[in-house]
């Protein structure tokens, strides 16, 4: 792909075309570049409904100069960036950051200092948009094509239009910010924010247990024994499927398909045949895995769901009492609620039940910005 080639859409773009980095130098290069700026725009794209594992399949970065696409394909060691994103003094802007960090910890286990969120921002300054190509349409008059939300990025070559789709992912956050850190600062809420910020720097993957998966796709549909034992090996075979496929699960058959068959328990292909979510094509092609599986079912011992600890009475009557602080304090500041009091955090304030606000410090410490403001009505709220 040329480093020079124009991406021209009709909407407003950098003077130059985003420069293209494919090899070890040219990464070497970038990085020793990144380091120089204060500021830099970071976006990741992936391919998440096209893969079984997913990846990051490409890694965007904009300084005030130029726009980068790093294709993370054609590159097996991306150390190089490890500093760039580990130092103290250079801020990593991304929009709506949890994804893209826990991707590429996932993938290259960097660690992260230093981070804007502009999506974050924009929920703490009580923003109705909230998503990138909103925000850049109301305050720029720029439009963001989204189809490309939703493209496989592990394809290559990219379209011109990708190409130019991801460099705007990461074109325009170093103005935004800006922007935003001046609304933040006016509002005095930008210690929140910069207390999120950190947050997000410590924010880890689920670890993707398969029992607790296989549980988690029944949802809230009620199985006997029976049925969540074949449900069990669908699942199962699903997975062993997907794997060999190199395809998500869900384009192997649906959940809903899974708890169709359990239920059904399909004797032959005709049977088979008739169950929702199927389809002709998964028959003709898996049709006798499916009728194996449903078979092994039928005579596996059902699996055993580890029972979960019910909250006593005192804990959910402090949970309520907390949701209801939150929900009236929100309203007050014009934001969500998770905004005023993230939830991990008020159920660990709930659980733990703090009466003093020593107590209650210990467990606010990463949230010292809601400690100040909060603490005293939280002691209070939870010891009513």
């Amino acid at each position: 792909m040329s480093l020079k080639r124009a991406i021209m859409t009709g909407m407003e773009r950098s003077t130059h075309a985003p420069i293209w980095i494919s090899t070890p130098q040219g990464l070497s290069d970038l990085a020793a570049e990144l380091m120089r700026h204060r500021l830099i725009g970071v976006d990741t794209e992936s391919n998440s409904l096209f893969a079984y594992r997913e990846q990051v399949c490409l890694l965007q970065f904009s300084t005030t100069e130029h726009d980068y696409l790093v294709d993370t394909l054609a590159l097996d060691d991306l150390s190089p960036l490890r500093r760039v994103f580990a130092h103290r003094s250079i801020e990593k802007i991304f929009h709506a950051a949890e994804y893209d960090i826990i991707c590429l910890k996932r993938d290259y286990g960097f660690t992260f200092n230093n981070l804007f969120d502009t999506m974050q921002a924009a929920r703490i300054l009580g923003w109705e948009a909230l998503g990138l190509g909103a925000i850049l349409e109301n305050l720029y008059g720029v439009q963001v094509d989204k189809r490309f939300q939703r493209a496989n990025w592990a394809r290559r070559p990219l379209s011109d239009e990708q190409v130019y789709y991801a460099s705007q992912d990461t074109h325009y956050l170093i103005r935004l910010r800006e922007h935003m850190r001046n609304e933040l600062l006016r509002s005095r809420r930008m210690t929140l924010a910069q207390e999120d910020f950190k947050r997000l720097t410590k924010v880890e993957g689920s670890n993707g247990e398969k029992n607790g998966s296989c549980w988690k796709a029944v949802g809230k549909n009620e199985l006997t024994p029976r049925q969540m034992a074949v449900f069990k090996a669908l699942w199962l075979l699903r997975e062993t499927l997907a794997e060999k496929m190199d395809r998500p699960p869900f384009k192997v058959l649906t959940n809903q398909a899974l708890v169709d068959l359990a239920k059904a328990s399909p004797a032959s292909l005709a049977e088979l045949e008739t169950i929702p979510g199927v389809g002709h094509n998964n028959v003709r092609r898996i049709g006798n895995d499916l009728l194996k599986a449903v078979q092994h079912g039928l005579t596996a011992e059902p699996p055993v769901r580890s029972p979960s600890r019910r909250p006593d009475d005192a804990y959910m009557n402090r949970l309520e009492r907390l949701k209801q602080w939150r929900k009236a304090t929100a309203r007050a500041m014009g934001v969500e609620s998770d905004v005023v009091l993230p939830r991990d955090l008020m159920e660990h304030a709930a659980s733990d039940h703090p009466h003093t606000l020593e107590e209650l410090q210990h467990i606010m410490q990463d949230t010292p910005w809601r400690f100040r403001h909060f603490g005293s009505q939280l002691v209070q709220v939870i010891n009513t």
